[in-house]
């Protein structure tokens, strides 16, 4: 209004007082400025909320200057404002994500010119290197990392209500290092959590509008826990990594392997069920920790029951998994996981932090 009634485009009786055109000029900026953040955000990209602080400021100097007519315009700003700080926010805590992944891949050199074959599995469990001929694994590139995409629902315990995600992670096996991101709505708010594994060190921090932390842990146990995550993302989403050297086959028959996983002078056990078309259906530990009362973690049986198995960028992988811990009361089951996507030797890309609540 503020452009046309400067040029004379129209008649616009709501705005009395004069505009000049440098000044109407200005209003112009502020739409098109304003039509960028929408575009942006409609396209899910992490920049419209850069575009739309600008938008405001701009939009509020112009108001300004016509306080008396349009004065009423500062309450639609204002209700943009409060989305951008949350966008901020989610932009913010998204990035030490990103930033923790990034190092790892600059620090890291990956080559998929080396293939995996029959002789690499030769010194394997008979289920196990049946699992990794099941997947489709065998004479594809060896994996020195992995990316995985779900989607799924969460919650803290039996009497909280359930929050559906979306969620992101890269592991690194020479690094022994693993980066989750999830992003989750809470009575219809958003919370993000980023879990952090770094060669047996570890945190969890989940924020409430990614601005206000509401649970946060880390210490010896989470590094023992997020070691036995770690080696499960290997079983369940990367099987190639089943050759690595630290891990080491027990005892077991054709559906049940017995196994441990050691690094950092951490070692983690672990149960794996087959069936008999050789996919892994169950995984089985007593070395992960929950967190009790008081904030304190405590050693509880931990287990990923897993089935639809489903093929995803050439491999066959399980397509959901449930997550349970069993406690002496009673099994917890406490997320739903299903695969959206696994890539193995990628490359970072940002397009997840486009995603807006």
């Amino acid at each position: 209004m503020g452009f046309a009634k400067a040029f004379g485009y129209g008649n616009i009786p709501r705005l009395t007082k004069n505009i000049s055109k440098p000044m109407g000029r200005l209003w112009f900026v502020t739409t098109v400025l304003f039509m960028a953040t929408t575009f942006l955000l409609l396209l899910k990209r992490e920049e419209w909320w850069m575009i739309g602080f600008v938008a405001i400021i701009i939009s509020q100097i112009v108001l300004f200057t016509v306080w008396k007519d349009a004065r009423v315009g500062s309450i639609a700003n204002g209700i943009i404002l409060i989305s951008i700080i949350f966008a901020f926010g989610t932009w913010r805590f998204s990035k030490s994500y990103a930033d923790e992944v990034t190092n790892d891949i600059a620090a890291n050199t990956f080559s998929s010119d080396s293939l995996l074959t029959e002789a690499d599995i030769q010194h394997l469990p008979e289920p196990v290197k049946k699992y990794i001929r099941y997947t489709g694994s065998i004479g594809k590139p060896k994996v020195k990392s992995f990316k995985v995409e779900f989607v799924g629902k969460i919650r803290k315990n039996e009497e909280s209500s359930w929050m559906p995600f979306t969620s992101q992670q890269y592991n690194f096996m020479d690094a022994t290092s693993r980066f989750f991101f999830m992003k989750a709505t809470m009575n219809h708010l958003p919370v993000a959590g980023f879990h952090s594994f770094n060669n047996g060190e570890a945190f969890m921090d989940i924020q409430l509008l990614s601005l206000f932390r509401v649970q946060y842990q880390t210490g010896k146990e989470m590094g023992i826990a997020e070691t036995v995550t770690f080696f499960n993302d290997m079983c369940c989403m990367a099987p190639a990594t089943l050759i690595d050297n630290r891990v080491k086959w027990l005892d077991g028959d054709d559906h049940k392997m017995n196994t441990s996983f050691t690094n950092n002078g951490i070692t983690i056990s672990a149960t794996l069920y087959f069936n008999d078309a050789g996919e892994l259906i169950n995984f089985i530990s007593d070395d992960r920790y929950a967190t009790g009362e008081n904030n304190m973690m405590k050693k509880i049986k931990w287990s990923t029951p897993l089935k639809d198995y489903k093929e995803i960028n050439g491999y066959k992988l399980a397509g959901y998994a449930d997550t349970i811990y069993h406690y002496p009361q009673g099994d917890l089951g406490y997320g739903t996981f299903s695969l959206t996507n696994v890539e193995y030797n990628p490359t970072f890309n940002n397009k997840f932090f486009a995603f807006t609540f």
